[in-house]
């Protein structure tokens, strides 16, 4: 049996399957490591990302059936844009290649294989984007009925992504942080399991992507990792990754992880730089990064708590910056992510002419989603077509050249 652990209360009797909060604080629940002692490792023989880091993993068998060949995603060195920010070893992790084009996939992999363990007769999520059409998917593969509750305004393309799975769709007005709680006491009634943001299972499969990296960079851990941040659980998901790496005598040190969010919606950076323990939501969101822009994130108080434990740092970027990082990303080095997820381009850039950090060492951009997922940002980047007669092609191309 799996045990609890909260951040503020610390280990955690029981726990309501249906809940990912601390019954007496209110905070969310992680998976509680296994006893000391326990050898882990990586099983490199094993086809699914999942069987090959099943020693970290709270599931007692994996269902190859369940899964969609989600993680094994390439950490692809950025070498024209690491050359230009003085970064000799810049990289980039490309979640864009999971299953539905976003990191969601592992976490939703993990909460679903345990879910189906559990006896799990519906699932569902809250969502304005990637983790509807995660879910939705997985949901359709193992064949449970699927709740997706989304913000109203959420757009055409979100609900067409989730849609195509046949999950129930359903847009609900009113304020996202309430809706977020009230799935859980909903769905603990009519027997749905939200897998939410937060979700402790979810968390799990975030950890992954922190072994591969470490594998990937062969057998060390970055320098810095840098991670768009919107309710907490992914960056949470890989600090708790690489604390096992730690834990169990696999890594010899831990990066320094910075969590990215849109100066338009930034309540955890405020706080960090003011040096709160909570986050107080802003007046109003105004951001195009729809992904990261959650006002009043439920892992708020466990981010800040880990993040400053860890030394890391938590930073804002405007949209234009996160736009122009996009841009650079797709023409300098051929990747094409969501802006959300350019926003750790944009923070480096920042960071770096400030200085930090200094000397060589591995930094790591998490690029969350693939630009597919937000076509809007097309129509405001810079394009030239050039019109030649079929006569004059090599003449025209000539002056090309």
């Amino acid at each position: 049996m799996d045990r609890f652990e909260c951040l503020a209360c610390g280990p955690v009797a029981s726990r309501d399957p249906y809940s990912p909060f601390c019954p007496a604080c209110g905070e969310p629940l992680f998976v509680a490591p296994p006893c000391p002692g326990r050898p882990r490792g990586c099983r490199g023989d094993r086809a699914l990302a999942l069987e090959r880091w099943a020693d970290f993993l709270p599931l007692e068998r994996i269902d190859a059936r369940l899964s969609l060949g989600e993680g094994s995603t390439p950490l692809v060195r950025l070498e024209r844009l690491g050359a230009s920010l003085g970064r000799a070893r810049l990289f980039a992790k490309n979640e864009a290649q999971n299953p539905t084009g976003s990191f969601k996939d592992r976490g939703t992999a993990v909460a679903v294989q345990k879910a189906v363990a559990l006896g799990a007769r519906m699932i569902g999520t809250v969502s304005t984007g990637n983790m509807a059409a995660s879910t939705a998917a997985y949901g359709a593969r193992a064949g449970l009925p699927t709740f997706v509750l989304l913000k109203e305004g959420t757009s055409t393309l979100s609900l067409r992504a989730a849609g195509i799975h046949g999950p129930r769709l359903v847009a609900v007005e009113g304020d996202y942080g309430r809706l977020f709680r009230m799935s859980v006491e909903v769905g603990k009634r009519l027997g749905i399991m939200f897998m939410n943001s937060i979700d402790p299972y979810r968390l799990e499969g975030y950890k992954v992507t922190a072994f591969e990296i470490f594998l990937q960079l062969g057998g060390r851990a970055p320098r810095a990792v840098f991670v768009p941040l919107s309710s907490g659980g992914h960056l949470l998901g890989l600090m708790r990754g690489f604390a096992d790496l730690e834990s169990a005598g696999l890594a010899s040190s831990f990066p320094a992880v910075v969590g990215v969010q849109a100066a338009g919606c930034a309540p955890l950076a405020a706080a960090f730089g003011r040096g709160l323990d909570r986050c107080e939501p802003p007046a109003r969101a105004r951001t195009i990064a729809h992904a990261i822009a959650n006002p009043d994130p439920p892992a708020g108080s466990a981010v800040l708590r880990t993040v400053r434990d860890r030394r890391g740092l938590i930073v804002a970027v405007a949209d234009e910056e996160m736009l122009e990082a996009q841009r650079e990303l797709a023409a300098a080095e051929g990747l094409f992510c969501q802006p959300e997820a350019a926003a750790t381009l944009a923070a480096l850039k920042t960071l770096a002419a400030a200085g930090w950090p200094e000397g060589d060492g591995d930094d790591v951009l998490v690029l969350t989603g693939s630009g597919l997922k937000a076509p809007a940002a097309l129509d405001s980047a810079p394009m030239t077509i050039n019109v030649l007669a079929v006569g004059e092609l090599e003449a025209g191309l000539a002056r090309l050249v």
